[in-house]
């Protein structure tokens, strides 16, 4: 008889609940894993994208920026 690992039985008692019962589950680890601080966000590197939309126009950028507004008036 093959072992099921510990989250394969959890899974399946979670199928046996009802909606409510599994909503209610879910919040209470959502609420469980912000506690713990696992879903906090990463702080983003800007520096990595430092020059990579060089090139991508051929105008000044306040001239690229007056002609846009020249084009809403």
């Amino acid at each position: 008889m093959p072992r099921t690992s510990t989250l394969g039985k959890i899974e399946k008692e979670v199928e046996k609940l009802s909606p409510q019962e599994q909503l209610k589950l879910v919040e209470k680890l959502a609420h469980q894993l912000r506690k713990t601080g696992i879903t906090m966000k990463k702080q983003l590197d800007w520096s990595g994208l430092y020059g990579l939309g060089k090139g991508l126009w051929k105008e000044d950028a306040q001239e690229y920026v007056n002609r846009l507004r020249e084009d809403r008036a």
